[in-house]
Order: C-alpha cells, then structure tokens, then sequence
C-alpha cells in the first residue's frame, strides 16, 4: 500500500512522466542487475535468469490522464485540451495542479443559471470551459502558467470502507506498483520490467520497448474499467469490483495468446486466486503493441478493475489488487517449474513445414 499511495500522489501526465520514473528507479535499482532509461524515456529494468530459459516482459504504463495549457482570456483564465481520454462531463469544479511549480486550479465553466435552457439539455465541451487560477489578467496568468504546461488532477489517496481506495492514476500505478513488487525475486527465465511512457495517447512507449528487449513473453500489469454501478446491467459489466484480478481475452488493440490465458486461469484455480475475465474488447493497452513488435511475442493482459477509471477519483478493491499480486507471483513460479510450458514458449515462433 505504501508504494501505491506514493505513485498516486506524483503528478506523470503522458509526455511528462519524469518524476514517476524517478520514484521507480529510487526505489527498485537495489534489486535488479540493470536499469536504464531509453530515448523516449521508458524505464527498463532488468534481473538475470538462474537459468536464462526465455526472456519475460513486465510492462507497465507510468503516465496518467490530463491535460495542457493551450491559451488565455484577457480576464486571466486558462485554456486547456486533454492528454489521453477523458469524460468532460465530470471535469466541471475539479481541481487542478499546473506545471512543475503545481500551481493550483478549478475548471470552470458558464454558471448554470447564465447557461440557456438548449445548453443546459447538453454535455458542456472542454471547449467551453477554462481553469481558474485567481488571476484577472491574461499577463499574470501566463507568468503562473506557460503555454504547454502539463495540468494534473489534484487529488489525495484515500481509503474508503474496509477494503478500498480512491485516488487518481490508480491507470497505470497499481501496475507499477504490482511489479516493483515482483522485481524482489529472482526466477531462472531472465527477467525485463518496462515502465512506459505515453500508454495513454497511443501506447507509444511500449512499441519502443517490445523491439528493444524482443521477450518470448510478455505480461502487461493495468487497471482497467470496473461498470459495476448503479444503470448499469449485469451483462454490461466489463469487470466487477471485489471478484478479483481481470484476464482479458482480447480488446481493440490485442488478441491474448490463448494458451496463456489459459495456463494464468489454471494457475488462479490452483492456487485458490479469484480471478474474472473482462467481459468487453474495448479500449486496448500496451499488450496490443509489444504483441506485434519484431517477430511477435506471446501476450496476455492481467488487469485491476477500477471504478470511475479516468477520473480523479478512480476507485479500487484492496483486495483486486493484493490478488492480481498473488497472481502474478504464482504464475512466474509456474512458469519457472513447468518445463513443457517453457518449451512451448520458446519453439512458439517456430513452424515445421
């Protein structure tokens, strides 16, 4: 819990991750052989196998949601556009941090009031609305906030009921957070941890990664959508929160090595792991390219379900998360100790004709 809350509380809006690198890098460089950071900035770590069986990715995405400084009104409030996909319906009255210097900030928009009865019936635009930073000049606010500035949620982790959190960024932290974790042990396959940048605005990061190590296999650790809420019904739900971590088959972006799902599945019911798969193939994740990177590489997606997902207030069971760790660790030891499994993987890209 300690390592989530803190990635949650560092600001890393895609393009902008440095001081979520940083954090990482402190943090594990006691435990692996080897760490970089690459041209685009992802973070790579890596642990030499007992072994050397195969070559394993770990992949998580450092960057979150948010926004950036794209002009001014002459009455000092700031014009923003997104990074990443956003709902704008929630944006209204949330506060807001700007630049390195977290400047702080409220979205605004024209008060309801002053709003005509046709703009009231429709979502208000990002284009419409502007951030608040106390200024009632365009020349002060500019000083304060700098064309291209990155704008993150300003919101505080919190633990909610027996067994939940709310924070921002859960997208991609929980992940991180999961494989700094896993990075303590040491397996006979060699063993890569990538970090990305710019999952958010089209997996950038991950397809720099998936050609620089070329892994036999690949896990990518996220946090994906959770739509078990109220107007919801059942068969909508993408995932549910408190069932435990997210298999997912196939999205936009990446059909799973059926086989591994499989061999992940096996390994949550060996082990008594509660384990769901995801129940949509929307939206994608860094899976989807390092899958098609050089060669190919076997992939598969093991998820955190997440509430609100997005959002400043995203929403997540301790328990999803602690389970999606248990997971992971037993299917790397699964891994290690089935030797025909091993061998699959690495004759997976051969073909006998």
């Amino acid at each position: 819990m300690f390592l989530l809350k803190n990635l949650t509380q560092i600001d890393g809006v895609s393009g902008n991750e440095e001081k979520v690198r940083e954090y990482i890098k402190k943090e594990i460089e006691a435990v692996v052989d080897e760490i970089k950071v690459d041209k685009v900035g992802n973070l790579i770590a890596y642990k030499k196998g007992t072994g050397s069986k195969f070559k394993l990715l770990l992949s998580a995405h450092m960057d979150e949601v948010g926004f950036i400084v794209t002009g001014y009104s002459e009455d000092g409030m700031v014009k923003f556009r997104p990074v990443g996909g956003i709902d704008q319906r929630v944006l209204p009255g949330k506060r807001v941090l700007i630049g390195d210097k977290g400047v702080k900030g409220v979205i605004g928009c024209k008060p309801i009031h002053l709003q005509e009865k046709d703009e009231r019936d429709k979502t208000i635009k990002i284009k419409s609305m502007y951030i608040d930073i106390g200024c009632d000049k365009r020349d002060e606010a500019e000083k304060l906030a700098g064309l291209g500035e990155y704008i993150a949620f300003d919101s505080k982790y919190t633990e909610l009921g027996p067994d939940c959190v709310k924070a921002k960024a859960l997208d991609d932290r929980a992940g991180c957070a999961i494989i700094m974790e896993l990075l303590k042990n040491r397996y006979e396959f060699d063993l890569y941890a990538s970090f990305t940048v710019q999952e958010e605005i089209g997996l950038r990061g991950s397809e720099v990664v998936g050609y620089q190590i070329n892994p036999d296999v690949a896990f990518v650790i996220e946090g994906t959508t959770c739509s078990d809420v109220p107007g919801a019904k059942e068969h909508e739900y993408s995932t549910e929160l408190g069932k435990g971590p997210v298999i997912t088959v196939m999205d936009r972006t990446a059909y799973a090595d059926k086989e591994l799902v499989n061999f992940i599945y096996d390994t949550a019911r060996k082990h008594k792991i509660d384990v769901q798969f995801k129940k949509t193939a929307t939206g994608g994740n860094d899976a989807g390219k390092i899958q098609r990177s050089r060669c190919g590489v076997k992939v598969a997606s093991i998820s955190v379900p997440c509430r609100y997902i997005h959002s400043p207030s995203s929403v997540m069971s301790m328990k999803d998360y602690e389970g999606c760790k248990r997971l992971m660790e037993a299917v790397l030891t699964e891994l290690e100790s089935n030797n025909d499994y091993s061998l699959k993987i690495l004759n997976g890209g051969n073909c006998n004709v």
